[in-house]
């Protein structure tokens, strides 16, 4: 009788006000955050037409009138001029080689790292151990530009000096010029301010391990590299997928910061520094060009949404419960 009571209300919608409060409690809850996302997030996605005109700043003039009003379209000329552009080749080579080898790496390292600090007998030094290699992170790209700067300077840098006091070679070296030492070196400052992260997300994995898989393991005579190879790396499969997706989908994107900030914008190191987001900043701010820049950040998006999309798909058929969507 009292089930019979129940569904009767229900179908009366006795229990529609409680229903509807929740959702109106959750609704107004992620307000803010929706309306955030439409005015920033949303709103200015509009301006990519930019990548399909010839816009050309008026003074005096709103944006929108002038973008829809004064504007010639353009069709795909600002990519074709793009393509055909010489450093089209250099920025394109750049940004997904180096990202393929920061993919590589920010999987090998950072997983090595979290395996062997949850390895540690003392709490205490895995945590010291963990907020070494994890403060990086905090730190801007301009600070750690400055940092850099300090120890490769030509007069005053760290290097430069020691070389001098120990008679060994050029104590007026030209760090900021040398193409071969910054091919590398953007490498080591990537994996150095981006494994700390990378470590922790692995780490959390490790953590949530059930721990009897461990012991009976041990009690089968399992050594710690077994239990590795058997236990740890494949419990940790689908988090690795997932960051591996993640990092695929940015293979178009650079790290502004690391190529520009840390290079202090040297025209010496153009030919490995030239990335799509450094063609972008300079061709909107150092020679003002808004449609390329646009047709270059339409690109980078497009081509990230594929990569991301094959990325999720090739995973799923390795391990159908790795995929991120």
């Amino acid at each position: 009788m009292n089930t019979t009571a129940i569904r009767a209300r229900k179908k009366k919608g006795g229990a529609s006000t409680g229903s509807s409060f929740d959702n109106l409690e959750i609704f107004l809850l992620h307000l803010p955050t929706t309306i955030w996302y439409l005015i920033f997030c949303y709103a200015p996605m509009f301006g990519v037409i930019i990548a399909f005109k010839n816009y050309v700043p008026a003074p005096g003039v709103s944006f929108i009138y002038n973008l829809f009003e004064n504007c010639e379209w353009s069709g795909l000329q600002n990519f074709k001029f793009l393509f055909s552009s010489s450093y089209f080749q250099t920025m394109m080579r750049n940004t997904i080689v180096y990202n393929l080898i920061f993919i590589v790496l920010a999987i090998i390292i950072p997983v090595s790292l979290a395996i062997m600090i949850s390895q540690l007998y003392s709490k205490k030094l895995a945590k010291v151990c963990q907020t070494m290699m994890f403060l990086p992170h905090f730190l801007s790209w301009v600070v750690v530009g400055y940092f850099v700067y300090a120890f490769l300077a030509t007069d005053a840098g760290l290097f430069n000096n020691v070389a001098k006091a120990l008679g060994i070679g050029n104590p007026k070296h030209q760090w900021y010029q040398d193409v071969g030492f910054w091919t590398w070196f953007l490498v080591f400052l990537n994996v150095w301010k981006g494994m700390g992260y990378n470590m922790v997300v692995y780490m959390a994995s490790i953590s949530g391990i059930d721990a009897e898989l461990y012991e009976a393991a041990l009690i089968d005579g399992a050594s710690k590299w077994q239990q590795t190879v058997y236990i740890t790396l494949p419990l940790l499969r689908p988090i690795i997928s997932i960051m591996f997706i993640m990092a695929v989908g940015n293979i178009f994107r650079s790290d502004f910061g690391l190529f520009y900030q840390a290079t202090r914008n040297s025209g010496a190191l153009v030919t490995i520094t030239q990335t799509i987001d450094v063609y972008i900043y300079k061709a909107l701010l150092e020679n003002p060009n808004i449609n390329l820049s646009s047709a270059a950040s339409l690109l980078q998006s497009v081509f990230g949404c594929i990569t991301i999309v094959v990325a999720n798909k090739v995973v799923k058929k390795i391990d159908p419960n790795a995929g991120l969507f």
